[in-house]
């Protein structure tokens, strides 16, 4: 059997229906890791769902917990042979809430469904269309080649949507067990729908709110306007002073100290592309200087996600009491992550506005990670998918946003290689979400020929055996 026999066999999975049928199966299990309600859903989906996959392909599985998850977590491993390349894959079964009521009319988070050349439901895209098309992908080439050729383990966690709480501990506690040459895995969006991508990384996150309390309640702003202060204007120039009305960050400790030359070089030939669902790229908004490529994927960004004085239902006229606003900062390699905000507290303080609360939130801070995109193990990732693809693969040093890929490269001391099989206009975490059948389809012939390619003996991994 050969590598295009295993190609064809993935085409006709998926033209077959078969792909269509494992998935809307998938997507019926309500996994809302938000939803206390859903904690029977969780462990539903990989006791019944994910372990019996796993244990038709001759996996040895086992449901791991640590007391600082939520929910629990399946590691699946099939060993060849020690002395064969050994890939961790990973993925997340839960999904955000659903938003039943906001979806369009005839469509349902939980029924997969078709409409307007799109496949819509929660969790097609982050995550389980993603590690669906990988795990079926690693099933095609071992019903081709009757081997995979190479040794995989294969962590699912149930709590990536708050946060993946207990991972990094439940990391650290099995960290010779998870042990492997590199990661492969799926998540976030390509850089355009139509050109397969790979990226490194992740951009770091850190939620933070930022707040006023000037006194115990409103007053009257005809008697005391311009005698006392109002907190929802203070607030507006504190935050004015962190970044430019362009969007430029004015904290130095926020921003690195330039794009390094592979970065560069990565990021030359790629275009952002959201698609015809997607916002228009505002060329002057961000760091000058920087391609809209570099911008997202090299360069740091500040937002102010919400914003509350006064009563914004019901104005009346008084002065309010206090003013409040969460914050976010996404930032790369280069930031030191523990001095952002010492260096919040500095910069405000020097501005002259002591008065504001700087607080964290409950969200985890994740850490901003890269490989070097010049890495042999990127190098032989690229030229696997463009040989099934025929496409010029884009290379991105990092993903835009963030996931807790730092566990796996500080802890585990793994490469990291994402693939991902989305694309930006999916409206992940909103209602709504989809994926379009084409990108799915090619997203299964890519994992399949780079699956094959792993157990074929040229990798980098024999190279340096």
């Amino acid at each position: 059997m050969s590598r295009s026999t295993a190609i064809a066999r993935a085409e006709q999975c998926f033209d077959s229906g078969a792909f269509r049928d494992l998935l809307a199966r998938r997507l019926a299990i309500p996994t809302e890791s938000q939803n206390p309600g859903r904690a029977g859903e969780l462990s539903a989906y990989l006791e019944t769902e994910m372990r019996p996959a796993f244990e038709a392909m001759g996996f040895e599985c086992s449901i791991l917990t640590h007391e600082k998850a939520r929910a629990p977590f399946l590691f699946a491993e099939r060993i060849e042979d020690p002395a064969l390349p050994t890939v961790l894959g990973y993925g997340h079964g839960d999904v955000i809430r659903g938003l039943e009521p906001e979806w369009h009319a005839g469509l349902s988070p939980w029924t997969l469904a078709e409409r307007d050349g799109r496949w819509y439901g929660r969790g097609i895209a982050d995550n389980k269309g993603q590690h669906s098309i990988n795990i079926e992908a690693l099933r095609l080439v071992l019903q081709t080649r009757g081997k995979l050729g190479f040794n995989v383990k294969y962590l699912l966690e149930m709590g990536e949507e708050t946060g993946s709480p207990g991972l990094r501990e439940l990391c650290e506690q099995h960290r010779d067990r998870f042990a492997a040459d590199l990661l492969i895995a799926s998540d976030g969006p390509r850089l355009s729908p139509q050109r397969p991508t790979v990226f490194l990384g992740a951009r770091g996150s850190l939620n933070f709110d930022l707040s006023i309390e000037a006194r115990a309640g409103g007053h009257h702003s005809g008697n005391w306007g311009g005698l006392i202060s109002n907190p929802g204007i203070q607030l507006a120039h504190a935050i004015a002073t962190l970044v430019s009305p362009s969007g430029q960050i004015r904290v130095p400790e926020w921003v690195p100290a330039g794009l390094p030359p592979a970065v560069r070089r990565a990021l030359a030939d790629c275009e952002v592309d959201g698609g015809a669902d997607g916002p228009e790229i505002e060329p002057d908004w961000g760091e000058p200087g920087l391609s809209p490529a570099e911008r997202v994927f090299g360069w740091c960004s500040f937002e102010v996600l919400a914003y509350k004085t006064g009563n914004p239902d019901t104005p009346v006229n008084a002065i309010p009491p206090r003013a409040w606003a969460r914050c976010q900062l996404r930032f790369v390699v280069g930031v030191d992550p523990d001095a952002l905000l010492p260096a919040l507290r500095r910069h405000l303080d020097r501005q002259g506005f002591p008065m504001v609360r700087v607080q964290t939130t409950r969200e985890t801070m994740f850490k901003a990670t890269r490989i070097d995109p010049d890495d042999p193990w990127v190098r032989w990732t690229v030229a696997s998918l463009e040989r099934t693809s025929g496409k010029k693969v884009a290379v991105l040093p990092n993903l835009g946003g963030s996931l807790p890929n730092d566990i796996f490269t500080d802890v585990l001391g793994l490469r990291t290689v994402w693939v991902p099989h989305s694309y930006p206009g999916c409206s992940q975490h909103a209602p709504n979400e989809h994926l379009p059948p084409e990108l799915l389809r090619e997203a299964l012939t890519l994992m399949t020929g780079l699956y094959w390619d792993l157990g074929a003996g040229d990798t980098p991994a024999r190279a340096r055996a």
